[in-house]
C-alpha cells in the first residue's frame, strides 16, 4: 500500500518548515510505510517518554538538542515523569549533576514549546482528549487508559515517534486509530471482588501474563474509579504490554464479546500477591503514586499522616504531577504530609529516578513500581493498600 501524502504533508517532508521538522516527518513517513498506512492523521495531543536523564543520557540529550536547534510542537504536548522533582530535588537526595542534567532535558522540551509538566497522567492534569479523538502517546499505561476508559485512538508510541508527531502535528493511520484492530480477542469473568488500587493492579498482572497484547474483554467487575482504572492500566500494560483492553459496563465498548473465555479467581489474585512479594524484604522505602496520585488520593493519605510520623529509617514518597502537587499546597494536604515526615514529590516518580543503591525494600499499592524496582533497581518489593503503606510508614 502506497502512503499518500497531502500538498502540507509534502512541505514537512522536503524541509519547507525547518530540519527538525523534516526529521520528524521522515520518521512518521517511515513509520507509516512500514506498517503499511495509507495515509497520515492529525493528532490533537501528544505525551512523551524518555525524559529521565537517567534513562536518556548523553546521547538522548544530544538528539533532543538537535531537534530544538528549529523545532516546535504543533499540538498540546506534556512529558512523562523526570528523574527527580524539579524544584525540590535537594530535599530528595538528588545529586547536583544528576540535577543540571535533568533540567537540561527539560530545557531542551521547553525550547520546543513542549508543556513542561512530567507526569505519567497527563488526563489529570489538562492533557485529556475525548472518545475517538487520535492522539500520539508514549507512556504505557497513560496510552492503555486513553484507548480503554476515555476511548481515544493512539499506538504506544516511541520516544522519539512521539517527539515527531509533536512537531508535526501528525501520526500515521496504523495499529490502534483503526477500529478494526481495537476488537477484544478474549474474554475474561472475573470472580473475585476487587477493594483496592492494589487489587486492580493485581488484576492487571493475571490478566497481562496470560493475554500478552490479545484484547481482554473483561466481565464481572460491577464499578471501578478512576484510581483503580489508572492502577490496572498500569499493571495490564506492564506486564502483557496491553494498550487496550474493554471493561463491560466501565469502559465506552465498541466490539463484539470473543468466544474464548478465560476465569480469573481468587487463588489467581493470591499467587500474582505472592510473586510480587518478596519473602524478608526489609521495607526502607514506601511509595505511593504510579501512576502518579490523583487529588483524591493525596487527599486521603494527608488525612492518614494527620498528626502521626513517619518512622525512623523509613522514606515515604507520594508522587504526583506539580499542577496536582500545586493543588495540593493550597489545601493543605502537602503540609500534613511533610509534617509527618513523608515527601509529596512532583515531576518524578519511583520508577525512573536514580534510587539503585539508596534502598534496599519497597512497599508500594501498584505492581508496575514492583516490576522496575525489582528489575532497575534491585529492590525487594510488597505490595499492600494504601492504608497498609501509610501504616507500615509510621509503625
Amino acid at each position: 500500500m502506497t502512503l499518500e501524502l497531502t500538498a502540507e504533508d509534502k512541505k514537512m517532508l522536503y524541509g519547507d518548515y525547518g530540519k527538525a521538522t523534516q526529521k520528524a516527518m521522515e520518521i512518521i513517513t517511515t513509520l507509516g510505510e512500514i506498517y503499511g498506512a495509507r495515509q497520515l492523521i492529525p493528532v490533537s495531543s501528544v505525551q512523551i517518554a524518555g525524559v529521565s536523564y537517567h534513562n536518556l543520557g548523553e546521547a538522548g540529550l544530544e538528539y533532543l538538542d538537535e531537534m530544538a536547534q528549529d523545532g516546535t510542537t504543533r499540538v498540546l504536548t506534556t512529558l512523562n515523569p523526570a528523574g527527580m522533582d524539579l524544584v525540590e530535588w535537594k530535599k530528595h537526595g538528588i545529586s547536583a549533576d544528576f540535577a543540571e542534567n535533568q533540567q537540561r532535558v527539560v530545557d531542551a522540551f521547553a525550547k520546543m514549546g513542549v508543556v513542561t509538566t512530567c507526569t505519567c497522567t497527563p488526563y489529570l492534569i489538562g492533557n485529556l482528549p475525548h472518545y475517538g479523538e487520535h492522539i500520539a502517546w508514549a507512556e504505557s499505561s497513560a496510552v492503555c487508559f486513553a484507548n480503554s476508559v476515555i476511548g481515544a485512538r493512539t499506538n504506544r508510541e516511541g520516544g522519539p515517534s512521539a517527539l515527531a508527531a509533536a512537531l508535526t502535528g501528525r501520526t500515521a493511520e496504523y495499529g490502534l486509530h483503526l477500529e478494526e484492530n481495537r476488537q477484544a480477542e478474549v474474554k475474561y469473568v472475573i470472580q473475585p471482588e476487587l477493594k483496592n488500587t492494589d487489587d486492580f493492579g493485581l488484576l492487571g498482572y493475571v490478566i497481562g501474563n496470560r493475554t500478552r497484547k490479545a484484547i481482554p474483554y473483561i466481565t464481572g467487575v460491577p464499578n471501578a474509579t478512576t484510581n483503580e482504572l489508572k492502577s490496572f492500566c498500569a499493571s495490564v500494560a506492564t506486564y502483557g504490554g496491553v494498550a487496550i483492553f474493554h471493561m463491560e459496563n466501565i469502559t465506552p465498548n465498541n466490539t463484539l464479546v470473543p468466544n474464548s473465555t478465560e476465569t480469573v479467581t481468587q487463588d489467581d489474585l493470591d499467587e500474582a500477591r505472592q510473586k510480587l512479594d518478596d519473602e524478608a524484604a526489609d521495607i526502607d522505602f514506601i511509595s505511593v503514586g504510579c501512576p502518579h496520585a490523583s487529588i483524591e488520593e493525596i487527599r486521603q493519605i494527608a488525612s492518614m499522616l494527620k498528626g502521626k510520623k513517619v518512622a525512623e529509617g523509613k522514606t515515604v514518597w507520594i508522587t504526583t504531577a506539580k499542577p496536582t502537587k500545586d493543588l495540593a499546597m493550597k489545601m493543605g494536604y502537602y503540609d500534613l504530609i511533610e509534617q509527618a515526615g513523608a515527601f509529596l514529590v512532583s515531576d518524578a516518580c519511583c520508577a525512573v529516578a536514580p534510587l539503585k543503591g539508596k534502598f534496599s525494600g519497597l512497599m508500594t499499592d501498584s505492581a508496575k513500581a514492583c516490576f522496575y524496582a525489582r528489575g532497575k533497581n534491585d529492590f525487594k518489593t510488597e505490595i499492600r493498600t494504601v492504608e497498609e503503606c501509610i501504616k507500615e510508614a509510621v509503625s
